[in-house]
């Protein structure tokens, strides 16, 4: 029944009331009728949510359909600060040459207006990037490195590609210097371009992190040779790892310190790949496709298991020492991807 029609049935009645008629009018039931009307059409109800795929956050139905946008970026000491890795769902770390480690940050339910410093291609991502599809930028690449990613399921940009996709911000000097908003990179994938897959499986609100075999644990410290470590130490005000490099914390261009709600340090082995960078060290990749051991943290424990990953375009799957996929707690996840070799120590 409509507005107008239960207004003027209100109205009638009342008219009926006044000329005579019966005393026991149905006026109240008619008013009654009217507010439930108007309730219904004030009121607003909010958009379902989701579970972001890549994070598990509550997200609505509109972002959990956005493609996401991976994102090449330095984690030398000179290209730190870095800007926007706090929006990240998941961070690659990765050994590329010289003891040096650069991040592949991945975007999907959460937006970033500037991240960087953006650099360039390796040969270990296009099997990181591949599972996540969606949009991969970097700086430019060495002709072995562009002609490794060609056929990878993902839309690659560069400079060359769009320069006004990329932004250079004061202070800032090649080859630290090339930044990136999320949302335009997002555009080069199209409107069509599907969300990716669950990257993992999550927690339900309140449930404990509790794998096969799970310890408590307070810290973390990995050691890639050369010039980086990394170590993670557990907050429990937050409820997350907070990041230090090199022995010092982990600063944002915003003087946030770098945090995760879970840490997966993913054992993979390393090969040459037949030429040195511009230093003269030998560039490496990581064999990311296979099996291997893993430690997962998450909520103040560690899990040990075992990582696998079927095809470049699949995603890694993690299991505990029973063989069951280990639950993380929603949020951020940062993976290590440590050599076998490294000293790894955790307390």
């Amino acid at each position: 029944m409509s507005r107008r029609l239960l207004a003027a049935l209100f109205a009638g009645s009342l008219l009926f009331s006044a000329c005579g008629g019966e005393k026991d009018t149905p006026t109240e039931e008619a008013a009654d009728l009217v507010a439930d009307e108007e309730a219904q059409e004030t009121t607003t109800t909010e958009a379902p949510k989701v579970q972001a795929p890549l994070s598990g956050r509550p997200i609505d139905d509109e972002t959990s359909r956005r493609a996401a946008v991976s994102i090449k970026v330095d984690n030398s000491p000179s290209g730190r600060p870095q800007a926007g890795l706090e929006k990240a769902d998941v961070i690659f770390e990765e050994k590329v040459e010289g003891g040096v480690t650069r991040f592949i940050a991945v975007y999907q339910s959460q937006e970033s207006e500037l991240v960087g410093p953006i650099r360039s291609l390796r040969t270990t991502d296009r099997p990181v990037v591949s599972a996540f599809r969606g949009v991969f930028a970097f700086s430019d690449g060495v002709a072995f490195t562009l002609n490794r990613l060609k056929g990878a399921p993902v839309v690659a940009v560069t400079e060359r590609d769009d320069a006004a996709a990329f932004v250079n911000p004061k202070g800032r000097r090649r080859p630290f210097a090339t930044f990136a908003a999320t949302a335009r990179l997002r555009r080069e994938a199209g409107d069509d371009a599907a969300p990716p897959a669950a990257a993992f499986p999550f927690l339900a609100e309140g449930e404990a992190f509790a794998p096969a075999g799970a310890a408590a644990a307070a810290k973390v410290s990995i050691d890639y040779g050369g010039s980086t470590s990394g170590s993670f130490e557990w907050d429990a005000a937050t409820g997350t790892w907070l990041r230090s490099s090199n022995g010092r914390p982990h600063l944002l261009v915003d003087g946030e310190r770098l945090a995760f709600s879970n840490v997966i340090i993913q054992k993979v082995g390393y090969r040459r790949v037949g030429y040195n960078d511009s230093s003269k060290f030998p560039v490496e990749e990581a064999v990311v496709v296979g099996e291997g051991e893993a430690i997962v943290l998450s909520g103040g424990k560690q899990a040990k298991g075992r990582w696998s990953k079927s095809s470049a375009e699949a995603m890694t799957t993690f299991t505990d020492a029973a063989g069951a996929p280990i639950k993380l707690v929603a949020g951020s996840t940062m993976i290590a991807l440590a050599p076998t070799t490294a000293p790894i120590s955790i307390t």
